[in-house]
């Protein structure tokens, strides 16, 4: 009985929420003519609260925002639901891009808004690709950018938090970008990637404390990875 209560709630929330971003995109394709990427920000945090709530999902912020004039950032955060980047273009302070999977490019409407937004395509599978898509990265981030990756690479499949990819890392010590470490928490409840019912859910997004380049200029690439696994884990048990 609870499986097809969850069915019926899921059939009825996912033709709002996609008609609710079909809408959104053509909006924001239409205000990114005649603005720029960091003006639209104002309505892509709006369009990204209400995606969110026509997927029955409310939206609680922990901790403090990162300030637009002390930019560039990457944010780095656990990657658990396609909710992830809602949460974080709807809170946000500023225009950020990132990365994605290249065969999400192919999606209908959704590799349309990729583009717009200028997300960095990557190969997970060819490193050679993989590595042009991080260059890619690196300038803008030193443009002044700031830039949203998951250092895990694709979204857990457990709920737990996966081993990370060094890449990332790499491009933090690269840029000297400050960091800061993002815990979405219940997004995965919410929307499994094995699972196609929605469960609306309180969804929390955590920011932790900036991490400064003069923090993590004598760490390896391994200890830089662990120092920021740690403080992921540490906003994640904390709620």
């Amino acid at each position: 009985m609870v499986g097809l209560i969850k069915s019926v709630i899921s059939i009825i929330l996912w033709p709002v929420f996609f008609i609710t971003f079909v809408f959104g995109v053509f909006g924001y394709f239409i205000i990114t003519t005649f603005v720029s990427l960091d003006e639209a920000h104002r309505y892509m945090k709006i369009f990204c609260r209400s995606c969110l709530l026509t997927a029955g999902q409310l939206l609680k912020i922990k901790g403090t925002i990162p300030p637009k004039d002390k930019q560039p950032y990457i944010y780095m955060l656990n990657h658990q639901s396609m909710f992830d980047h809602f949460m974080i273009a709807g809170t946000t302070s500023h225009y950020l891009t990132g990365v994605a999977a290249e065969d999400q490019y192919s999606y209908p409407i959704y590799g349309a808004a990729l583009r717009r937004y200028k997300a960095i395509p990557i190969k997970r599978e060819k490193l050679k690709d993989a590595i042009h898509s991080l260059d890619e990265a690196e300038k803008v981030v030193l443009s002044g950018t700031s830039l949203l990756i998951a250092p895990e690479g694709t979204r857990t499949v457990s709920g737990e938090l996966g081993k990370f990819k060094k890449g990332p890392f790499h491009l933090a010590v690269k840029t000297k970008a400050t960091i800061i470490p993002v815990a979405i928490i219940g997004a995965w409840e919410a929307k499994k990637k094995t699972d196609w019912k929605l469960k609306p859910s309180v969804i929390i997004i955590h920011y932790g404390d900036p991490i400064k380049s003069n923090q993590y200029n004598d760490y390896t690439i391994q200890e830089l990875s662990n120092y920021v696994k740690k403080e992921l884990q540490k906003l994640i048990a904390e709620g």
